[in-house]
């Protein structure tokens, strides 16, 4: 079972932290300042790190982060921040995060963020670079950038290729709009715009052809999931 670490100094947001995680299927440990945070995770083994940006004490998430990569702990680490600016962000991932996600957030989200970094922590290390992606009929072929339903040839346009390539990476599982964002247009997502849903109404009319069973659906409140037809 996916064992994680929150440092929160918030009782009432680290509890809600707590809650959504168990509920999602990990084992949680909460501490609620930095130094503790630090000691936990050099002592015990843990296999996520949900680590706040503004930590009381003395040692801030920057701190902790620094002090763990210095000290050869690879453990995947998933900041929590007030502070969005883009600069902030560059120095939390440049310190050694792994992702970075700004208050407020929702919590699935979050699980979607660490289920993310859980499965690229399991992944082996000398696999064979893969060249294809597939689900069910839908083929992605990541050498010539292709891609076929069945014996039907779909032409998308970069942005759109990018997209399924990241859904298919992704197949089963919720992807929000904002890690949509961020992986296809490298910068933090705008609720003021609706570029995703443009995209997304595109490439879902060019892989979901007349008669066949949709594969792309959208998840109301959260975000879209590509999935085998039933």
């Amino acid at each position: 079972m996916t064992h994680v670490l929150v440092v929160e100094d918030d009782l009432p947001t680290c509890r809600e932290i707590e809650a959504a995680l168990c509920d999602h299927g990990f084992t949680v440990s909460c501490v609620n300042n930095g130094r503790e945070g630090l000691l936990k995770a050099l002592s015990e083994p843990f296999d996520l790190i949900v680590l706040d940006r503004m930590l009381p004490g003395g040692l801030d998430g920057l701190g902790v982060l620094t002090a763990l990569r210095a000290a050869s702990v690879s453990t995947p680490v998933l900041i929590l921040s007030a502070l969005s600016a883009l600069d902030e962000r560059v120095r939390g991932l440049r310190a050694g995060g792994d992702d970075y996600l700004t208050k407020p957030f929702e919590f699935i989200e979050l699980t979607a963020r660490l289920d993310a970094l859980n499965r690229r922590r399991a992944e082996p290390v000398a696999e064979p670079r893969e060249t294809r992606l597939r689900v069910a009929n839908l083929e992605v072929d990541l050498l010539s950038r292709s891609v076929r339903r069945g014996e039907r040839l779909i032409e998308l346009v970069p942005r759109e290729y990018a997209l399924l390539e990241h859904l298919i990476r992704n197949a089963g599982q919720v992807v929000t709009r904002t890690m949509l964002f961020e992986a296809v247009w490298n910068y933090s997502y705008d609720e003021r715009t609706n570029v995703i849903e443009v995209h997304m109404s595109r490439l879902r009319r060019k892989i979901d052809g007349e008669g066949e069973p949709p594969m792309i659906h959208t998840i109301r409140g959260a975000g879209y999931v590509l999935r085998s037809p039933e």
